[in-house]
């Protein structure tokens, strides 16, 4: 897949469904406006999704959900994938009513390998999803591609849920359940907002609570929790976008470019500038 079209599916503002070798540049950070969902064909690939390194086989499924962050660190030159990519509007629509704590779930574990036992639901919805894709003539294509989005989702629910378990999905007690709805409130917010007490707010438990359940599910304080994903959205912006520092600092609500620039040089040990110059966005 050459360059333009990766990030005509990664970007997308309508939907795309089809089979492609994926062959571009590597260690490029994306954050997805809409989602993929896409199963592996052939080949192998190591990625990175929301910090979380995965390896990528034939027969793997992966949901990236929109607000994703997704690098391909290395991949096999046959490395190939049947997507389907929508926009933020349809899956909002098609998603309308699906419980909230699921999506958190999904979040989380956007991979499964299944090699040996292909989801023929999925491959068959795939295969619907291609054929309405290339019917441009159709007049309902968008309605009929949004309902199919809908069942790609519940089926994602059922196989969860079959596979993973109630508890694994929605946690097996009470610290469990806060750190999932914490680490959704993560994902929402981490741009703007970097202090534990935004959080321990939204779930009405006091920071110190917070942190101690953070420590003991993950073995990480919330506040580094927060930061990592702060600086991961930094990095796309700094990488994927010709905003100055200065409009990055305003567009992530730090006071100015100089608090900013700190910031990130105590978590990265470079300066923003020095991290852009290293990672120049490719033509």
């Amino acid at each position: 897949m050459a360059h333009n079209t990766t990030e005509r599916v990664l970007l997308q503002k309508s939907f795309i469904a089809g089979t492609y070798p994926l062959t571009q540049t590597t260690n490029r950070l994306w954050k997805l406006e809409g989602g993929v969902f896409f199963i592996c064909r052939r080949g192998q690939a190591s990625v990175t999704i929301d910090l979380k390194d995965y390896t990528l086989t034939p027969g793997t499924e992966v949901l990236l959900l929109p607000g994703s962050i997704f690098r391909i660190k290395s991949l096999d030159e046959d490395f190939t994938i049947s997507l389907f990519s929508f926009p933020l509007n349809m899956f909002h629509e098609a998603s309308f009513r699906m419980e909230p704590g699921y999506f958190g779930f999904l979040k989380e574990h956007p991979c499964y390998a299944r090699p040996d036992h292909p989801n023929t639901m999925a491959e068959g919805l795939l295969h619907a999803l291609e054929a309405v894709y290339a019917d441009k003539r159709n007049r309902y294509r968008t309605l009929i591609a949004k309902n199919l989005l809908r069942c790609c989702l519940l089926e994602i629910y059922d196989k969860s849920y079959r596979f993973f378990g109630r508890q694994q999905i929605e946690g097996s007690n009470r610290q469990d359940e806060l750190f999932k709805k914490f680490m959704t409130l993560v994902h929402e917010h981490a741009a703007r907002e970097r202090e534990v007490t935004f959080y321990a707010d939204k779930l009405c438990i006091s920071t110190k609570y917070l942190t101690g359940i953070c420590r003991h599910v993950s073995g990480a304080a919330a506040k580094v929790i927060i930061d990592r994903f702060a600086i991961l959205e930094i990095k796309v912006l700094l990488q994927s976008t010709e905003l100055s520092i200065q409009e990055i600092s305003d567009r992530l609500h730090f006071p100015d470019q100089s608090y900013l620039g700190r910031y990130f040089k105590r978590h990265e040990g470079i300066s923003p500038k020095e991290y852009r110059a290293g990672n120049q966005m490719e033509g």
